[in-house]
């Protein structure tokens, strides 16, 4: 059984963004505080934390018209990729796997009678569009079961940690001036993050802190999620490139 996570990112807007950024020495990056808000940006995210991989898609407007037919998309395509079960068949056989995935829920919602093999986990928040009945019942029709977040969870859902990271290296530093530019920039920098993904697990160091911080009664954000080898600095990998085509040239 596989698990996603479902979020999205945003909206990003068409300001000054702070954040480091390559300069020459001597000449630090300057940003005028004069700015023209000329829309947002949201990212649509589907996350895959056991490899690492992304699907993202940069849109100006996130309502259910948008979100669904490209959430139902990719999960179709990523449902197609995993290996069948022997029986397909729905029928009432399948229902207690379901069933043990909303024990000890406070919010659950109702069940098919008969139900197809339980296929994949799909974390996401507990938005209205994310409850929309046509939305859940095509889900229960294709074995995915929906797990929603608490009310002030969201941290929960690591599709926040990846999304954190692409916003870092897409737009830090960076002055866009239409949405179009920082939709560009955040799925160029996804389908580079593709090409070799940092898997994502629970716990770790920003587990324990936050552990200290609800001992102290301090609320934090952020996501709970870790990795087991460090995810490489964007810096690294733009000085191995440039030395690999300086040994072209010369």
């Amino acid at each position: 059984m596989d698990v996603w996570c479902e979020d999205e990112a945003g909206p990003y807007q068409t300001i000054p963004i702070p954040g480091q950024s390559w300069q020459r020495t001597g000449q630090p990056g300057r940003q005028a505080h004069e700015y023209i808000r000329n829309g947002t940006a949201k990212l649509l995210t589907v996350f895959h934390p056991r490899d690492g991989q992304v699907r993202v898609k940069g849109v100006t407007t996130c309502t259910n018209a948008v979100l669904l037919p490209w959430l139902k998309a990719q999960l179709t395509a990523i449902l197609a990729d995993l290996p069948l079960p022997a029986d397909q068949t729905a029928t009432t056989t399948h229902r207690p796997t379901w069933e043990q995935w909303q024990v000890g829920l406070t919010v659950t919602f109702t069940l098919f009678t008969e139900l197809p093999p339980l296929r994949m986990l799909l974390v996401l928040d507990n938005l209205v569009g994310h409850t929309n009945p046509d939305w859940v019942c095509w889900c229960m029709e294709h074995g995915i079961m929906l797990l929603y977040t608490p009310v002030a969870g969201s941290w929960l859902n690591m599709a926040e940690s990846i999304q954190r990271v692409l916003k870092r290296r897409a737009l830090d530093g960076t002055h866009p001036g239409t949405p179009e530019q920082i939709i560009d920039a955040l799925e160029a920098v996804a389908a580079v993050w593709n090409k070799n993904p940092t898997p994502f697990v629970w716990g770790g160091k920003r587990a324990t802190r936050r552990c200290r911080t609800r001992q102290r009664h301090h609320a934090q954000g952020g996501s709970g999620a870790y990795t087991h080898q460090p995810v490489r600095k964007l810096r690294q990998t733009i000085i191995a490139e440039w030395r690999r085509t300086c040994q072209m040239t010369h």
